[in-house]
């Protein structure tokens, strides 16, 4: 069959069975299966299927994935969100720059402990987003600032992707974790900036009405202070100093996030059960996906499509920012339609030959995509964070993603733009790792 018959038979795969509301690790195993039984035939699949999952999900990388979520479980479930947002508004003292700013902040720092965007974005919702609108705030815009601010969890370590990233291309995680801190940092600032551009209504001093917040107890405020400090330390002191491992990190979040909750006195059986059973339930999620990406890797790799793809562009391929833009807007389509991890696990084995042959740093180019996967949980169609805003505020999801929309090509041209310009702003911090 000729090549382009063959890659328009997966794409349309893909899609009719997307449209069908399969899974995606049931499409990617799909289509992988009946790709090795067409490139190969029938004897391929008994041995390939007996060994290369167990082998791929037998990874010790990936230990470190069910650690950070039960650390978010246990975090989440102490009321922790909460009892920080209740503090911001405290210290903000209703200035609604001042609250919107912190809004963001508070939200990356929480989006990068929990390691979900969707959390932390339904979290925001609830807590965040009428405050906001108390003090000013368009209700649209004060649900896109909580959504762009907890989808930061794609960029802020631990992030899920660049765990993913990692162990596919085997790319050192912790220096996939410092690489995007500075990166995280400048979308924090740069979300930041673009709320200041985009806040309009705000009310005058003796408009704004009593917000209600509750106090926060001083023993609950130093926990939460605590508890927040030694975290980050944790995960980006002791990844960056080589004291602990990613997944030494994860464990001793973990532990930090179940002492934090013993101590406010939410430990019952309820809450042990419902942590432990998401955890199961979100790992077991990322598990599938991953078996079903490594058998329609095989498939592509056995296929030589991603040779093939190389040569069609091999006139491109002296021209790095040329194949990155290409590259950017296909991935930005993806994350537009698919969620996140399933994205990298199902691109990765057709794209890295091609970065390869460009002379594109593999370090650098994860660390790019965990920023264009961001922009794709505050863009329709899908927008992960923006619903889970929208569930959580009663706000329509539409008029969020007029705002969400706006927000993503700020941060497409002026983050992303500035890491193609500049690409030390992810390769230094690496180069000093111990």
């Amino acid at each position: 069959m000729h090549d382009l018959g063959l890659l328009t038979i997966i794409i349309v795969g893909f899609i009719i069975l997307m449209i069908a509301g399969f899974h995606i690790h049931t499409i990617l195993l799909t289509i992988g299966i009946l790709g090795l039984i067409y490139v190969d035939g029938f004897s391929i699949i008994s041995g390939f299927l007996s060994h290369d999952p167990f082998t791929q999900i037998s990874s010790y990388t990936l230990t470190t994935i069910p650690l950070f979520i039960i650390m978010a479980q246990f975090i989440l479930k102490a009321g922790v969100v909460e009892d920080a947002f209740a503090m911001i508004y405290n210290v903000s003292r209703g200035r609604p720059a001042v609250l919107g700013s912190l809004t963001i902040l508070i939200g990356g720092l929480l989006g990068a402990v929990s390691g979900s965007g969707a959390a932390t974005s339904a979290s925001l919702g609830q807590v965040a987003v009428p405050e906001l609108t108390k003090y000013g705030y368009k209700p649209a815009l004060a649900g896109a600032i909580s959504a762009a601010s907890g989808s930061l969890s794609g960029i802020i370590p631990p992030s899920i992707i660049l765990i993913l990233f990692g162990v596919i291309t085997e790319t050192p995680i912790s220096h996939l974790f410092v690489g995007a801190i500075i990166p995280g940092a400048l979308m924090m600032l740069t979300l930041i900036v673009c709320l200041l551009l985009m806040f309009k209504d705000q009310r005058r001093e003796e408009e704004r009405v009593s917000t209600g917040t509750r106090e926060v107890g001083l023993k609950r405020s130093i926990i939460i202070v605590m508890v927040g400090l030694f975290i980050f330390t944790v995960v980006f002191g002791g990844i960056y100093s080589g004291i602990v491992t990613p997944t030494e990190a994860g464990a001793i979040g973990a532990l930090a996030g179940l002492l934090t909750a013993l101590v406010m006195g939410k430990v019952d059986m309820h809450f042990i059960k419902s942590s432990v059973s998401e955890t199961a339930k979100i790992t077991g999620m990322i598990i599938l996906i991953l078996i079903g990406a490594n058998i329609f890797s095989r498939f592509v790799s056995l296929s030589l499509l991603p040779r093939k793809i190389t040569l069609l562009l091999e006139p491109l391929l002296a021209h790095p920012v040329l194949i990155l833009c290409l590259l950017s807007v296909l991935f930005f389509l993806l994350f537009m339609f698919i969620e996140g991890a399933a994205v990298i696990l199902m691109t990765l084995p057709v794209i890295l030959p091609i970065i390869e042959a460009a002379g594109i740093d593999v370090l650098w180019f994860g660390v790019f995509i965990a920023v264009v996967s961001t922009l794709g949980l505050i863009t329709p169609p899908v927008g992960l964070s923006v619903y889970a805003v929208s569930s959580t505020s009663g706000i329509s999801s539409e008029a969020i993603f007029k705002y969400g929309i706006m927000i993503a090509v700020f941060l497409t041209v002026i983050v992303c733009g500035l890491m193609i310009m500049f690409p030390g702003l992810v390769t230094w911090l690496p180069s000093t790792v111990k």
